[in-house]
């Protein structure tokens, strides 16, 4: 793609959401209109990173690429003064630990690149056009093949050292209920490794989605995540708590959590959010597009100056 914007081309922003099975790759302009858009499976480093930087060199008529945002499965170095900043570290993906995502997509492509967690670039999209619009304090979670939150207060991301880690957590474990060894292999059986699909998958011997509606394994699942947005309420005082994954597409389980939540709260808490449950623990406002919109902002902002 021409790098190089002159009078005849019209500006577009490249997003990666680069998950643990495939990297989502989109170019869009200046209105978040996707101008092309591919799904890359998630092979080895080399493989997967060359093929999506051949996709961001594609010639789009009519377009110039200005920058680039990375939304990447972590855990991630974020601290742009660390000698492994952009990098992926020590993630249990095979092949994928010190992986450096930013400095090959800037050497690939000498372009702005901005770079986050996935689940923080998802906390962006719905602070922009979703669930989270209005709001300077919020948790988006996302509960799939693991669990990671990303955290606004004050109309800013929490970092740390490192990211927050809301998904490595530790937890109580119903031990009458649940004898379940936990699938975390830092862990055992902190929130990912009782809660995450993986982790309801290796308990009941199949994917959640093949579980009834009624199945026993929802008011378990519930119960794990009514303890985290109780925790997460009484440490970080939200206005809205954001719940998407895969796993949050079984449609009674929000209430089941709300429910649960309520009974863990036992009327202790403040701030008129929590007396309406039904908008303060939420759903995506944009549940297939927030990851590569929150990449979007990034790669604008990134190109800024």
């Amino acid at each position: 793609m021409a790098q190089i914007l002159n009078n005849h081309l019209k500006p577009a922003w490249g997003a990666i959401e680069a998950g643990g099975t495939k990297f989502n790759c989109v170019l869009a302009d200046e209105h978040n209109t996707v101008l092309a858009h591919t799904r890359i499976a998630t092979r080895s480093p080399d493989e997967t990173l060359k093929e999506a930087a051949e996709f961001f060199r594609q010639p789009i008529l009519g377009y110039s690429l200005q920058s680039l945002g990375i939304a990447s499965f972590g855990p991630v170095e974020l601290n742009p003064q660390a000698k492994q900043y952009g990098f992926i570290t020590n993630t249990p993906k095979l092949g994928w630990a010190h992986t450096d995502m930013e400095g090959y997509f800037q050497r690939a492509l000498a372009l702005p690149i901005g770079f986050q967690t996935d689940v923080n670039a998802a906390a962006i999209g719905e602070w922009h056009f979703g669930a989270a619009q209005g709001c300077r304090d919020f948790v988006y979670v996302t509960i799939g093949t693991g669990i990671g939150a990303g955290i606004v207060s004050a109309g800013n991301l929490i970092h740390g050292v490192s990211h927050p880690e809301v998904g490595h957590m530790l937890i109580p474990q119903k031990a009458l209920w649940d004898t379940f060894q936990g699938c975390c292999p830092f862990h055992k059986n902190c929130l990912e490794g009782l809660a995450s699909g993986p982790a309801m998958a290796a308990r009941w011997n199949m994917p959640a989605e093949e579980l009834t509606a009624d199945h026993p394994a929802w008011v378990l699942e519930a119960h794990y995540l009514a303890l985290m947005c109780a925790n997460i309420t009484l440490m970080l005082a939200p206005q809205k708590i954001i719940l998407g994954g895969g796993v949050m597409q079984h449609a009674a389980l929000f209430p089941l959590v709300r429910e649960q939540f309520a009974s863990l709260l036992a009327g202790y808490g403040q701030g008129e959010e929590l007396n309406n449950l039904n908008t303060y623990i939420v759903p995506p406002g944009r549940p297939e597009q927030s990851g590569f919109l929150g990449a979007l902002v990034l790669a604008k902002s990134a190109g800024v100056g």
